[in-house]
């Protein structure tokens, strides 16, 4: 086996923090990486409101998407509406777990309507929080979504119902097992420093980054193992992952 990791970008819209995401993409074209980016259709989070809107935002992703950067639904507006934890997060807010699946299909329906007339096309599911339910999965397939990216297990897997599930344990770029590690990213609140972590991890460990084609196609037809379902289920899974993480650096 070995480390293969993938980089994903959250909470990317048109206010997000430019002069952080200029040095960036620059980094990663530098490098050429290929990550996922977490799209949020209609951003209506203050939160994420850091910069003012860039008039060129779907053209930039437009071009990514174009050299082969992963595009995927982050949500709808950003905005959490119930207390729910869902499936696999671990705070008890969520934009889509516990709402009825009709309106969860509303915001999807609304959402990959947005992004389908700017020309973006997701492939895979990123929710607010790591919060949704088997209503939000159930309903993916039907928007052309067909890849998950959350859950704190090792390696990635063909579920029963066709969705393909690719773990996000991490939230830097750090020694680990061996595995399918997908770190998240929020630069919203980066400043120079974080900047300089970020250029000097890349150069460590770019042998080692892959993109989500390249994970497709190595586990494309790899289903879970039986001790992975309850792994899967259990509160602590968070946890005993991070002692994993403890245990190797």
């Amino acid at each position: 086996m070995s480390v293969e990791i993938l980089m994903r970008f959250d909470d990317i819209c048109p206010t997000l923090n430019w002069k952080v995401w200029d040095q960036i993409e620059k980094a990663l074209i530098e490098h050429g990486i290929r990550p996922i980016l977490a799209v949020v259709p209609d951003n209506c989070d203050p939160s994420l409101m850091v910069e003012p809107p860039a008039a060129d935002f779907w053209q930039r992703l437009r071009q990514y998407q174009a050299q082969g950067w992963i595009m995927a639904m982050h949500g709808y507006q950003h905005r959490y509406v119930t207390n729910n934890a869902g499936l696999v997060g671990r705070r008890k807010k969520s934009e889509f777990a516990g709402l009825p699946v009709e309106q969860q299909e509303e915001k999807l329906r609304l959402g990959m309507k947005i992004l389908n007339g700017e020309g973006i096309h997701p492939t895979v599911w990123v929710a607010p929080g790591h919060t949704f339910d088997a209503a939000t999965v159930s309903l993916l397939g039907k928007y052309g979504i067909r890849t998950i990216s959350d859950g704190f297990f090792r390696y990635p897997y063909r579920a029963r119902d066709g969705m393909f599930w690719v773990p996000q344990q991490l939230w830097e770029l750090q020694r680990v097992p061996d595995g399918v590690w997908t770190v998240c990213y929020h630069l919203n609140g980066w400043g120079v420093a974080d900047l300089e972590t970020f250029r000097r991890d890349l150069d460590h460990y770019r042998d080692q980054i892959v993109s989500l084609p390249d994970v497709i196609g190595k586990y494309d037809n790899r289903r879970r193992r039986w001790w992975e379902r309850i792994y899967f289920r259990m509160p602590w899974a968070y946890y005993l992952i991070r002692a994993q993480l403890e245990l190797h650096s």
